[in-house]
């Protein structure tokens, strides 16, 4: 029991109470101006690298939010003429007063007085081309084509050639549709987006009008510098933006996204906080079928108790307004994270230092020598110990060899 309690002592005493003891590394001084000109240039790259781009330009002081509240109201305004006939906004503008999408018809390919009934399928649809009534299938429907086949193979609309017939809206659209001239006057035509946005964490609702100034909307264009806070744009301003010819969208039609981007920084004060404006084209550019913005609608009536349609092939430009916000104030959290985490970034420069030194300099077996105790070698000197005996109950010394026991 004695030993069991004995080599408890021994286990408390080294284990437990050498927990509170401290300990500091050994500093050794390497007089070598490479190493130390090494060494300052690396700390003074980690120190500038959180100074500048860390703290003022990332601001990695402050709390942030990154995902604030939005709402977007837009509506177009412009009238022009095609032939002769006056286009507002009711005929080209997709809705007339929409959210974060909107989009305006520049060119049309119309199909007038279409009725159901049969007709011969277009010439360029898969296997719609035919010699007799057992090359079209009855009953099959043209999934890429126009309708379902009725099983016979008549003669095409020019008389040249036969294709399977099909019941549909006849005349079909590729054989009787009408190109219009693009309305290019539209380059003038403006588009109000009006855009709030609440950053909750902060408790901070912005908006991108003055509310004290509502009749200048009437009469204004945005300008970076002059007008930013009137958020009308020309058609033409927001195509030139995206890098596009205006003519050229007025042709295959475009999807051009409308960026809105808050970054505010609520340690000033929060009316600085203003958003700015950028434009990207959204589609493929190249002349693919993906390529391009357009849609279909129809217009119905009646004409002597048959219903008739005008289908309508509208290319136009479509805008997506893409609201983008960030926000930060300074609170003492991450400003104490990124203190840490840059005085710990400067505890690198050592450990480079060091492995520079002990693989580069001539000297680096001294070096290793010096900073790296071998416990597995023996010692060159003896090790001393001092020893105190203290006896109890016993005044008794053996002087035989002159020293005391």
């Amino acid at each position: 029991i004695a030993i069991i309690f004995h080599n408890f002592t021994v286990f408390f005493s080294y284990f437990f109470l050498g927990f509170w003891d401290y300990e500091t590394p050994k500093v050794m001084v390497v007089k070598d101006r490479k190493l130390g000109v090494i060494y300052r240039a690396v700390q003074l790259l980690v120190i500038t690298y959180f100074i500048w781009h860390v703290f003022i330009s990332q601001k990695a002081y402050q709390e942030t939010e990154t995902r604030p509240e939005s709402s977007v109201y837009t509506k177009m305004r412009g009238v022009a003429m095609m032939g002769d006939s006056v286009q507002d906004t009711t005929e080209y503008v997709r809705p007339s007063e929409g959210g974060d999408v909107i989009s305006t018809i520049l060119r049309r390919e119309v199909t007038h007085d279409q009725t159901q009934g049969t007709c011969a399928e277009h010439y360029s649809v898969a296997n719609a081309n035919c010699t007799n009534d057992s090359d079209c299938t009855q009953g099959e429907t043209d999934f890429d084509g126009h309708g379902q086949r009725t099983g016979r193979c008549i003669p095409y609309y020019n008389y040249t050639f036969k294709t399977c017939e099909i019941k549909t809206w006849c005349p079909i659209e590729e054989y009787a549709a009408v190109r219009e001239p693009a309305m290019e006057k539209a380059i003038n035509f403006t588009v109000f987006i009006k855009n709030s946005i609440h950053f909750p964490k902060f408790k901070v609702l912005r908006g991108n009008i003055k509310p004290n100034k509502p009749k200048k909307l009437l009469r204004c264009h945005y300008h970076p510098v002059t007008n930013p806070y009137c958020p009308v744009f020309r058609l033409g301003f927001i195509a030139a933006q995206a890098r596009e010819k205006f003519s050229e969208l007025c042709r295959t039609g475009g999807i051009i996204g409308v960026f809105i981007n808050w970054k505010c920084d609520f340690d000033k004060d929060p009316s600085e906080c203003r958003p700015t404006y950028s434009f990207r084209r959204l589609d493929m550019r190249k002349n693919l079928p993906s390529s391009g913005y357009y849609y279909r609608f129809a217009k119905y009536y009646h004409k002597d108790g048959v219903e008739y349609r005008t289908l309508i092939k509208a290319y136009g430009i479509r805008l997506d307004v893409i609201v983008q916000g960030y926000a930060g104030r300074f609170s003492l959290i991450p400003t104490i994270i990124s203190i840490v985490t840059a005085m710990t970034s400067v505890g690198i420069c050592s450990i480079i230092c060091d492995w520079i030194m002990l693989t580069f300099i001539d000297k680096n077996e001294v070096f290793s020598e010096m900073k790296f105790d071998d416990v597995s070698k023996k010692p060159s000197q003896p090790i001393t110990t001092d020893l105190t005996l203290t006896s109890y109950g016993s005044t008794h010394s053996d002087l035989s060899d002159g020293v005391p026991l």
